[in-house]
């Protein structure tokens, strides 16, 4: 089993990987820096605050820091969906390249199969012919 293995990370294109690993290690931790690090918002002081707006000015005061704070989420939340895809995108063409590879590989292998048992006919001809003259 651990032949298996091997032979599978032979066909492995390390070069590829190797070389598109610092463009994933950098997406991956740009998206680690924008969603990692962030304080989590802060809390309202007395749970949710009065969705009805009343005769009091600080009521409105707070209701629209609360709108910037949301605001401000939403922001940072759509930076770190744009950071997730920008990763995402890399990892899909690593991938698509990975599968050419292995397409090529696997179309290689057929053609050697095809040439091996094409060889060993031709040998097993040659060596009843010799043995029956």
């Amino acid at each position: 089993m651990a032949i298996g293995w091997m032979a599978v990370l032979q066909l492995v294109p390390w070069s590829d990987v190797i070389s598109n690993a610092p463009k994933i290690a950098e997406g991956a931790k740009k998206l680690w820096n924008s969603i990692g690090k962030k304080p989590p918002l802060p809390a309202a002081e007395n749970g949710l605050a009065p969705l009805v707006a009343d005769a009091d000015p600080s009521g409105m005061a707070a209701i629209e820091k609360r709108i910037q704070a949301m605001e401000i989420a939403t922001t940072e939340l759509h930076e770190q969906m744009l950071a997730s895809a920008d990763l995402i995108k890399t990892l899909a063409e690593q991938n698509t390249q990975l599968v050419k590879r292995i397409e090529v590989n696997r179309t290689r292998l057929i053609m050697l199969a095809l040439v091996t048992f094409v060889v060993a006919v031709i040998a097993v001809t040659s060596l009843t012919l010799l043995l029956t003259r």
